[in-house]
């Protein structure tokens, strides 16, 4: 089991501390509900040192990351990162990720911890037009401060002007006193803020001065679990559950991160299951009645006939109701329709409705 830098921060918080993706990681310190209202109505840190970063750099590193990736990276400008997934040969996905281009023969790909060494081989394997490679994740921390209060609170440990920064973009600036931090506008709650990327060494003295310059303002820090009740109420996919190997960007409604206007790794395949329909589809759904869909769960019709099966579930702590992301028999989707989720021996309606859950 791998730990992070802030292992030892973690266990001095009390922290409930689980194996996720082969590190031990926190997945609660207060509880989910507590955290996760924390993150809505004020700010949180997340430590997610666990990701894998990948450096792309020369003359060939545009091109690699165009034929292993299904948004076009030749948009960005320098500062600015893009979302986008790595389909593999057989109509799924290898992962998704976030392209950050620093300038136009320097790219960061942060990937998912479960798949660094999967990603790395692949990206290798596809490395024809001899790129450099270097996987950074190991010598990486990452912190996700997150939530409406985080400029504000953050700002007293930057030049940045944290405020004027829009979604998606980045600076490597000096942050809590260290130099060459990746400050970047992104982040995986719907809740607004940044994620802070830097080297291990610094991990402890950038909690610290974090966790200081948030005080007043209310953080806290914030486990796995509500990082990922937060990330469900804004229907964001989450790989493993929503998406994998078998699941197709098209299916899972990332049609609008899959550009064909250049080639990629089986966008053949994929342009024509665009053109002609998925069989089946990613639908975001609201229990009508008590109940906690979970994982593995039956989507059933009114007959009883498996649909679909719930491929992500929880009570929303911000809606107080039973939410999930499932794929269902594209026949059976539609804004409004009803579908009937298998919970134990009990078929539960629900509505399908549109994303985001959590409307803000």
């Amino acid at each position: 089991m791998k730990e992070v830098a802030l292992a030892n921060k973690h266990n001095e918080l009390g922290a409930k501390m689980v194996p996720f993706a082969g590190f031990n990681m926190p997945v609660s310190y207060e509880g989910v509900n507590a955290e996760h209202h924390n993150v809505r109505e004020k700010l949180g840190v997340f430590d997610v040192s666990h990701m894998g970063e990948f450096l792309v750099t020369g003359e060939s590193a545009l091109a690699l990351i165009q034929l292993i990736s299904s948004n076009d990276a030749s948009k960005l400008v320098d500062g600015q990162a893009q979302y986008t997934c790595m389909p593999n040969e057989d109509g799924g996905i290898v992962d998704d990720m976030i392209i950050y281009r620093i300038n136009a023969e320097k790219y960061l790909l942060v990937v998912n911890a479960a798949n660094i060494e999967k990603d790395w081989n692949w990206i290798s394997q596809h490395n024809t037009m001899d790129a450099n490679l270097t996987d950074l994740s190991e010598e990486l921390s990452l912190l996700a401060i997150q939530g409406p209060k985080a400029a504000e609170a953050m700002q007293s440990l930057t030049d940045v002007d944290l405020s004027a920064m829009k979604f998606y973009t980045f600076e490597i600036g000096t942050f809590a006193g260290v130099e060459k931090v990746i400050i970047s506008a992104t982040g995986y709650t719907g809740s607004g803020g940044f994620e802070i990327y830097f080297k291990n060494e610094y991990a402890e003295e950038i909690w610290d001065k974090v966790m200081e310059a948030g005080k007043d303002y209310g953080i806290q820090p914030i486990g796995l679990a509500a990082r990922d009740t937060l990330r469900l109420e804004m229907g964001f996919c989450l790989y493993g559950n929503d998406i994998d190997d078998t699941t197709s960007p098209i299916e899972a409604k990332l049609g609008w991160i899959t550009k064909f206007n250049k080639d990629f790794i089986n966008s053949e395949a994929l342009k024509n299951e665009k053109e002609e329909g998925s069989k089946r589809k990613l639908v975001a759904f609201e229990l009508d009645e008590r109940g906690i869909p979970r994982q593995g769960y039956d989507i059933v019709n009114e007959e009883g006939e498996v649909i679909g099966n719930v491929t992500s579930g929880t009570m929303s702590p911000s809606l107080e109701k039973g939410i999930g992301l499932g794929y269902v028999k594209t026949e059976y989707v539609g804004f409004g329709k009803k579908i009937n989720i298998q919970i134990r021996k009990k078929a539960i309606p629900a509505t399908q409705v549109k994303l985001p859950f959590y409307k803000g």
